[in-house]
């Protein structure tokens, strides 16, 4: 079992890594325990900050229940990095400080927030930006301890490029699909049944509108958590059939349900769909559209927050609507999607004239076209979505491109890289001792590695 060690001072630049205490250093210090890893302590506080982050930035809003369940999936997760951290520190591995802050910035960019804005709402829920840097940290750790170990052992050579370019010809007049993934590994047949409860959890939390991006970054293993799951563009019939199969059904902006896959579970979503570069799109007809109607067939969403709601709460909901629009496609069956939504209230409007409708819907309405929803915006009555149910052209879908030998290349060695990693973790987790409060430590058993 690696022991714990004291870490050397942090040099100027370097980003701390989070390898915790030891049982005698928590206990002196009075900390209370949720995990011990390999001799050093996970505490209460670690376990509250990050369930607190993950709240925070996740647009969930559980039951009781519910946020038991969070806290079992991100004390299994600080437990996985916990074990990455301490092999990261046995090989020397320091992140910069730099490096985390890149990283931030691309989180700000994917969000449209500012780092004031970031930084206000974590204030606003007791969460420590440290907290979210100590994540971070902790994933480009890992992501170099693997590379450190395996980088320089795998070679893709000029056949395998050619080879992958070649199917991708053979396929180019194939649909194309742009995905996001959460994956969670299932290291031993025991352990199915609590990785697919821990994914059918996800799940609930994404359909309750939860952000994709950032459960991905939470609770995914697959190295494209860093990216929010983000996989990039794959062809039809590029992924193992189970996969290839829900895609080629789902609809862009849709979520699967956990599929049993090779090495685990996988929830997708299909970001975008492109045709093959076959498709003529310039030839499909855009039906004739009203740009200035007198009147519209509008739906309308409704989350309950009272005039003057504190601010946190209202920045909390006013996240949940930005999340939930991005899911709505159409009036279609929305008031059967809403109704499974706590604290949502659907009204279908019918065909509304514009003159009757308020300054305030109507300067929503300004900026929305066809089918689309407008902004969230605050009324006496809470936090609302308008959605126009005339129809528009038909989305311009993208047209698939070969990508280049340096992208192909690249994509290999990720996709390698994905694969040792997970044999490498899975590795480390066979070997480490993990211990709750009340229960004697020693190795753990093998069906609880997934933990």
């Amino acid at each position: 079992m690696p022991k714990a060690t004291h870490a050397a001072a942090t040099p100027p630049g370097t980003e701390p890594l989070n390898t915790g205490e030891t049982r005698e250093e928590a206990q002196l210090k009075g900390d209370s325990v949720a995990s011990i890893v390999n001799d050093t302590v996970i505490t209460d506080y670690d376990l509250r900050q990050r369930v607190a982050l993950y709240l925070a930035t996740s647009n969930a809003h559980p039951t009781a229940e519910g946020l038991k369940g969070i806290r079992e999936q991100v004390l299994r997760q600080l437990e996985t990095e916990r074990i990455e951290l301490l092999e990261a520190q046995k090989n020397n591995i320091t992140v910069s400080a730099a490096d985390v802050d890149k990283a931030i910035d691309n989180i700000l960019k994917d969000n449209h927030l500012t780092l004031e804005q970031l930084t206000g709402m974590l204030a606003r829920s007791h969460v420590q930006l440290a907290t979210m840097r100590s994540q971070i940290a902790s994933q480009i750790a890992w992501s170099k301890t693997v590379q450190q170990q395996y980088g320089d052992r795998i070679d893709i050579s000029d056949e395998e490029v050619k080879d992958q370019l070649q199917r991708l010809a053979e396929g180019r007049n194939k649909p194309h699909f742009l995905v996001a993934e959460i994956f969670q590994a299932v290291d031993n047949p025991e352990d199915d049944p609590k990785v697919l409860k821990s994914m059918q959890d996800l799940e609930e939390q994404l359909r309750s509108g939860a952000s994709f991006g950032e459960l991905a970054r939470q609770f995914s293993q697959n190295p494209t958590a860093a990216s929010g799951g983000d996989m990039g563009v794959v062809v039809q019939g590029q992924l193992p059939k189970e996969l290839d199969q829900a895609l080629s059904n789902m609809r862009p902006g849709a979520l699967s349900e956990p599929i049993r896959s090779s090495g685990g579970y996988y929830i997708l979503l299909l970001r975008a769909r492109q045709e093959g570069e076959g498709t003529d799109i310039a030839k499909q007809p855009d039906p004739p559209v009203n740009a200035h109607p007198d009147a519209l067939p509008l739906d309308r969403i409704l989350l309950p927050i009272g005039p003057k709601p504190p601010q946190d709460l209202r920045d909390k909901v006013i996240a949940f609507a930005n999340e939930l629009r991005t899911h709505i496609q159409s009036c279609n069956r929305l008031d059967e999607a809403i109704k499974g939504m706590k604290g949502a209230v659907f009204m279908s409007l019918g065909t509304m004239r514009l003159a009757d409708l308020s300054p305030q819907i109507r300067e929503a309405l300004a900026q929305t076209g066809p089918g689309e929803t407008t902004m969230p915006f605050q009324s006496s009555a809470g936090i609302e979505l308008i959605v126009r149910c005339d129809k528009g052209p038909p989305p311009r879908q993208e047209v698939f491109k070969l990508p280049t030998k340096d992208e192909i290349e690249q994509q290999l060695f990720e996709q390698r890289m994905a694969v040792l990693s997970r044999q490498y973790l899975r590795d480390l987790r066979r070997d480490a001792n993990i211990e709750k409060p009340g229960q004697p430590l020693g190795p753990r058993k093998s069906s609880d590695a997934s933990e």
